[in-house]
C-alpha cells in the first residue's frame, strides 16, 4: 500500500477507534513516526551468556522503547508489536551469524499464570510477528518471583533451575531469544537447562537491554 494511502487508511480508523501511541502518547497512532524513530534497532553485542554465548540485543531498554515494551507486555498492546518485532528479528539475525551454524530458536518461555493474565505470551508473539520460528524446547519447572525488584544475587538465585527442557537435545543448538536482558541470570537459567538435556546454546538474542548496566560489563 502506498504511504500516502496507508496514512489516509489509519487517520480514517482513528476516528473510529482512537488509539495513542504506546510510546508517547500522541493520538491517532498504535506507535507514531517519531516514536517509531526511536525503535529503530542497533543490533550488536552486549556480552555473554555464561557457556561463552554472545548476546546480541537491539535496543535500550529506557525512554520509547521501555514505554512501549511495557505497553506490549503489561497492558495489551498488541498494536505496537510491529516495531519491536523487526527490533527482534534484527538481534536474532546477528545472533545467528554470531553462532556461526545451524541453529534453532528457543523462546525463553513464560509461566501459565503470566499467559494466562495477559492473553498471550509476549516474546512468543514477537517471534511470530518477525516471521520466525521458535522450537518448543523449555518449560518452566517451579514458580520464581517478579525479578524486576531483585539484584544481581538475588535474581539469580530466584530463576536457578526454574527451567527444564521438554525432551532430549543432543545435537541441537540454539538461539536463545527473549524480550529484556538485566544481569542475564534469566538466559543462564534457561542455557543451564538446554546444556543439562544435551543442546548447546550458541547465542543469545533480546529486543533490548537495561541501561543501567554498560553494554560491555554485562554478565550473563
Amino acid at each position: 500500500m502506498p504511504p500516502l494511502v496507508r496514512a489516509a487508511a489509519l487517520d480514517a480508523l482513528a476516528v473510529l477507534f482512537p488509539v495513542e501511541c504506546a510510546g508517547c502518547g500522541a493520538p491517532d497512532r498504535a506507535v507514531c513516526s517519531g516514536c517509531r524513530l526511536a525503535l529503530v534497532p542497533n543490533a550488536r553485542r552486549i556480552g555473554v551468556v555464561d557457556c561463552g554465548a554472545p548476546i546480541v540485543s537491539a535496543l535500550r531498554y529506557d525512554g520509547v522503547p521501555r514505554a512501549v515494551l511495557l505497553a506490549f507486555k503489561e497492558s495489551g498492546r498488541t498494536d505496537a508489536a510491529k516495531p519491536l518485532a523487526l527490533a527482534l528479528r534484527c538481534a536474532i539475525e546477528v545472533a545467528a551469524v554470531d553462532a556461526a551454524g545451524a541453529v534453532e530458536l528457543c523462546v525463553i518461555p513464560s509461566s501459565r499464570a503470566a499467559a494466562r493474565r495477559r492473553g498471550y505470551r509476549p516474546v512468543d508473539e514477537l517471534v511470530r510477528r518477525a516471521g520466525l520460528r521458535a522450537a518448543r524446547v523449555l518449560q518452566v519447572s517451579r514458580a520464581t518471583a517478579q525479578q524486576k525488584s531483585l539484584g544481581r544475587d538475588a535474581r539469580e538465585g530466584n530463576v536457578r533451575e526454574s527451567f527444564r527442557s521438554r525432551h532430549p537435545l543432543h545435537g541441537r543448538r540454539f538461539v536463545l531469544v527473549d524480550d529484556i536482558v538485566t544481569t542475564g541470570a534469566t538466559l543462564n537459567a534457561a542455557a543451564a537447562a538446554i546444556a543439562s538435556a544435551g543442546g548447546v546454546v550458541a547465542a543469545a538474542a533480546t529486543v533490548a537491554f537495561t541501561p543501567r548496566i554498560r553494554p560491555e560489563n554485562i554478565r550473563a
